[in-house]
């Protein structure tokens, strides 16, 4: 796995990611902070796929122009089992299993375990974004006071 994917080339940014992940045993591409993943989707380096739920992008709010495909769907959560397939046919267009995908969740844990199941699945270059959009939840019970996307000042919009 690891000569082959060493011979397609990622972007400068991602290298050092993946060679960490290599390192640490993840089951994905690797872990990268908000404001790189911002700058890969800018660049056209990557795609942004949020997995949250349809209601968190709605009332929480969304990356513009990233692609949605759910984890897991309504108010528990429940697992997407046509997740693989629907992330497939979200990222035809960009490379399907070859693209760089970013997968983004509220705190990045949800993203961890899509971004697994997508490598198994034969996603090569699919990442996590470290954080989430809303970041860890702190001793207050409230996200985003010191990390995640919206913490670090990234675009996003609400419906």
């Amino acid at each position: 796995m690891s000569s082959e994917l060493e011979t397609l080339a990622l972007p400068d940014a991602l290298e050092q990611v993946h060679a960490q992940a290599q390192e640490q045993s993840l089951p994905y591409a690797g872990g990268v902070p908000p404001a790189v993943a911002w700058q890969l989707v800018q660049n056209g380096e990557a795609v942004l796929v949020d997995v949250r739920s349809g209601e968190e992008r709605k009332f929480v709010g969304h990356v513009p122009d990233s692609l949605h495909v759910p984890w897991a769907t309504g108010t528990a959560l429940t697992r997407n089992p046509r997740f693989v397939r629907e992330l497939e046919a979200k990222v035809a267009k960009e490379g399907g299993k070859e693209a760089v995908v970013l997968l983004l969740c509220r705190s990045g844990k949800r993203s961890a375990l899509a971004a697994e199941a997508a490598a198994k699945a034969g996603f090569r270059h699919v990442f996590n974004v470290l954080e989430g959009f809303e970041g860890e939840i702190d001793a207050a019970q409230h996200r985003g006071a010191a990390d995640g996307w919206r913490f670090h000042q990234l675009p996003w919009i609400q419906d």
